[in-house]
């Protein structure tokens, strides 16, 4: 399997706080990846870091082979789109010209949309099942319905690399079905996809491997029937985790109870 991802040793720190304690990880081609933890681990600080969006203060990021500091801006935003739970965008545009923005790293500034852009905009639209709110401006969008047009607008830089901060935030269970159904898709086509995902059970469903975060650290990496119920992850929570079979199910039914 092809290394897109490679993290080794990174420490990030926020003023004299070290937020990321040696963390690593690799993400292969087609791959599919839930970064889970409590409250302020260091999730969503681990995907900037991988984006390009914070500095290392130690270690390394490489992606597809090249050190991360090697990568221009341009050329890491055609490679690396990072999505996040909470995108701050002008509230006046459409869902059209919200997922149009992905476009900005393959064509450049003040130029207009080539048809191969439109086309890469319309099939975005399509896979997050929005292409009726094409027209509607972001301000007469429920909350769900935002997180699917960001969710657009990084299918819409057509990566190699998908990093997601809570991609289920705000969705219904209909509406998480149909994301994670989308990027089942994506990485059908090679994309290396790495989720901050908080629901438990919809990781254990989803991914193909499960990284505990804890204190900065990596807690635990493996296969999600491994790690999710295992000691590592139950400390990293504060609770008991208890795994059920379900006959028909590839993956175990989770229930938490708090620690005596």
């Amino acid at each position: 399997m092809t290394a897109l991802v490679e993290a080794r040793a990174v420490v990030v720190r926020r003023g004299t706080r070290e937020v990321l304690r040696g963390l690593d990880l690799t993400i292969g081609a087609g791959e599919a990846v839930a970064l889970v933890g409590p409250n302020a681990a260091g999730k969503s600080t681990f995907l900037h870091a991988l984006a390009g969006l914070l500095p290392l203060a130690s270690g390394e990021v490489r992606i597809d082979g090249r050190p991360l500091a090697s990568w221009s801006r341009d050329a890491l935003a055609r490679t690396v789109a990072y999505v996040a739970a909470a995108d701050d965008v002008p509230p006046l545009l459409t869902v059209e010209d919200r997922a149009a923005l992905g476009r900005y790293p393959h064509r450049g500034p003040f130029r207009p949309l080539t048809a191969a852009d439109r086309d890469a905009v319309a099939r975005a639209l399509a896979a997050t099942g929005i292409e009726a709110l094409a027209r509607r401006p972001l301000t007469t969008l429920s909350a769900g319905e935002r997180q699917l047009a960001a969710l657009a607008r990084g299918l819409a830089q057509e990566p190699r690399v998908l990093l997601l901060d809570e991609p289920g935030a705000h969705l219904d269970v209909g509406h998480q079905l149909q994301l994670f159904r989308t990027l089942d898709g994506v990485r059908a086509c090679g994309v290396a996809v790495l989720a901050v995902v908080h629901d438990l059970q919809r990781a254990a469903a989803w991914a193909g491997r499960v990284v505990v975060v804890s204190d900065g650290r990596g807690a635990a990496a493996g296969p999600p029937a491994d790690v999710l119920g295992g000691e590592a992850c139950a400390r990293a929570f504060g609770v008991a985790i208890t795994g059920h079979g379900v006959p028909g199910l590839p993956y175990p039914l989770y229930s938490f109870a708090e620690e005596p």
